[in-house]
């Protein structure tokens, strides 16, 4: 799985980038079916995380959160990519099944 994280208009502190890798720690057990995981994340008024996931079957996942605080933000942009990632891994196993 390659990864690129981003950040535009602020600083991403070592403390940030160890906390999103923590957090992208959930998505560990759908690495082999992952091509690319694009992460950005931005200030404006408030912080904003998105992020696009490339499966390897050619499908591509994004969401998008915005919170006060960026560590919120990360939080629930992980939230959301979770569920988008077990959503598509269990689509793909039930096409298996049925096919």
């Amino acid at each position: 799985m390659n990864t690129d994280i981003k950040a535009l208009r602020f600083d991403f502190n070592d403390d940030a980038k160890e906390y999103l890798h923590k957090k992208l720690d959930r998505i560990h057990n759908a690495e082999s079916m992952i091509v690319d995981l694009l992460i950005t994340l931005a200030k404006d008024k408030e912080f904003s995380a998105e992020a696009k996931v490339n499966f390897n079957w050619g499908v591509s996942v994004h969401v998008k959160e915005s919170d006060f605080e960026l560590r919120a933000a990360i939080d629930k942009m992980i939230d959301k990519l979770e569920a988008k990632v077990n959503k598509e891994k269990e689509k793909k196993q039930d096409k298996r099944k049925s096919g």
